[in-house]
């Protein structure tokens, strides 16, 4: 491992675990070259264009016309809808259109959003629909227009692979911004190869001859963050017996990876919006400001958006990371990447392709299709292992059927299908809540509108770790 490419703070296995190997399709490109943007990227498929009007609150008769399939509501003007109104929080709601229709999610705002006079977390909106945001209602209308969402003419981006639209969506910001030095904000579900598409960015751009290190924000003690990020010098605090440099000025002329930025102490928070704002550092122990030229990209799990509404995360700095906003859709959004997925984790795996063939049947990867996957590239990588240690396809059982659906036999008496039936969901619901929140089970249990005992004896009801 050399000193251009190495990550601190995280075990040298690393944050995310999707595989990488060789190109799949004729599309591929490699990405040890430098990127040469694109100046049109190719018309994706259409979403349906709708309209916003404030019809009551501050603004009434104000209109905003959608140009893409989603939209940010807010007081803060960087929405792309904004409400200057103090009731309306920061970052209120997003509404985005999808294959389903369009729909609306609070963004943990402080006066809720009320859909149609019913207070929601996420829901559906129909043409005439009225949201209630604070003081004000806003209307949503479809107009008869579409808009066109750009994709990328790839199938693959580093070690990233998927011909879907998300994915190839996805893509095509990928290649904005490795054409172009801004700091990028990568968003998505834990498993979605945010460090591997990081690692892309950085072989794609300019700065692919220059160190590209990994900070894992949450995997360091906050009392040690600082100098891991910025560095101390001798005598700066007890321990410190030789200068260190930090990973800004490590990382000089490259690029520096901020994992789980999500995760970044609240203290830390003004001195990490001072490099970016400077471009200069201070070593723990110093008041001399030394200048550092490096390309920011941070990753996290959670909507800062959110954060930044509870008062966990500045919104300058929220402003500032989020230059370029990426989100990497989950597996579940994009199941036909899954032949994919498989055919490249195995080749990273180094499985012999004659003793895998069941690995790689079309029936095989139909029942992959079937789960929810919520640990994404990561867990499908650990299951396909399992596979390879069984040789043989091994039961789905412990992986979550994406649409909830329980096989019924009718031969079985309906008492004892019931129970089964409670219990597969119960096994499925647990395992996704606790990936969603990491296995910390106190955050699962508030976010699940459930005791923790309770959850604890759910857990252990069905060998749950």
């Amino acid at each position: 491992m050399t000193s251009s490419d190495r990550t601190r703070g995280t075990p040298p296995s690393g944050k995310e675990s999707g595989a990488s190997g060789e190109p799949l399709a004729p599309q591929d490109v490699s990405v040890t070259r430098p990127y040469t943007h694109q100046t049109h990227a190719p018309e994706g498929p259409a979403v349906r264009r709708f309209v916003l009007t404030v019809v009551e609150g501050p603004s009434p008769g104000a209109v905003w016309d959608s140009v893409s399939d989603a939209c940010s509501i807010g007081s803060h003007p960087s929405n792309d809808f904004n409400l200057d109104d103090a009731t309306v929080s920061r970052f209120h709601c997003e509404i985005r259109v999808g294959p389903r229709g369009a729909r609306v999610k609070d963004l943990d705002s402080t006066n809720g959003v009320i859909l149609d006079g019913v207070q929601v977390a996420e829901g559906y909106l129909r043409g005439g629909s009225l949201l209630r945001l604070g003081r004000a209602v806003v209307r949503f209308d479809y107009t008869p227009d579409n808009n066109r969402l750009p994709v990328s003419e790839l199938t693959r981006f580093g070690s990233l692979v998927g011909g879907s639209v998300p994915m190839r969506m996805c893509f095509a910001l990928l290649e904005r911004a490795a054409g172009r030095d801004v700091t990028v904000l990568l968003e998505g579900e834990t498993g979605t190869g945010k460090s591997q598409a990081a690692q892309a960015i950085h072989q794609a751009s300019a700065r692919r001859d220059k160190p590209f290190l990994t900070v894992d924000c949450g995997a360091i003690p906050a009392e040690l963050l600082e100098s891991e990020l910025f560095g101390h010098e001798k005598g700066a605090f007890t321990g410190a017996a030789t200068r260190r440099i930090g990973a800004f000025e490590e990382a000089h002329g490259g690029t520096l990876f901020l994992d789980e930025i999500g995760e970044l102490p609240a203290e830390l928070q003004p001195k990490l919006l001072r490099v970016l704002e400077a471009r200069e550092i201070r070593r723990v122990g110093t008041n001399t400001y030394v200048p550092v030229d490096v390309r920011i990209i941070a990753a996290t799990n959670r909507d800062l958006r959110a954060e930044v509404n509870a008062g966990r995360f500045r919104s300058d700095l929220f402003f500032r990371l989020a230059v370029l906003r990426i989100p990497l859709p989950p597996i579940r959004q994009r199941p036909e990447d899954l032949s994919l997925l498989v055919e490249q984790t195995l080749l990273g795996l180094g499985a012999d392709p004659e003793r895998t063939q069941a690995l790689r049947s079309p029936g095989f990867i139909s029942k992959l299709e079937q789960a929810a996957w919520p640990g994404n590239v990561r867990e499908l990588r650990n299951y396909l292992e399992r596979c390879l240690v069984f040789e043989d396809a091994v039961a789905l059982s412990d992986v979550a059927p994406q649409g909830g659906r329980f096989e019924v036999d009718a031969k079985v008496p309906y008492a004892e299908s019931r129970r089964l039936a409670l219990d597969d969901f119960e096994r499925r619901y647990l395992r996704a809540l606790l990936a969603l929140h990491q296995g910390k089970v106190s955050q699962a249990a508030s976010s699940a509108d459930m005791d923790r005992v309770y959850l604890y004896r759910l857990l252990r009801r069905h060998g749950i770790k």
